[in-house]
């Protein structure tokens, strides 16, 4: 469990870089119900990553 912000942020950073890695390899197989999938699991990402307020406030 992550102790800070910081360290909340970067996991979800390791996060998002294998969703793109991943994303990247579905793209080149033309797998398009795995992009789509992969989008929604970006914007959850996306979405604890740049809350409003963040966690230290």
């Amino acid at each position: 469990m992550p102790t800070n912000e910081k360290e909340y942020n970067g996991n979800l950073f390791d996060q998002l870089s294998v969703v793109e890695r991943i994303e990247r390899a579905a793209k080149s197989g033309n797998m398009d119900n795995v992009i789509a999938e992969i989008e929604i699991l970006k914007m959850e990402i996306n979405r604890k990553l740049y809350q409003k307020p963040p966690l230290s406030e």
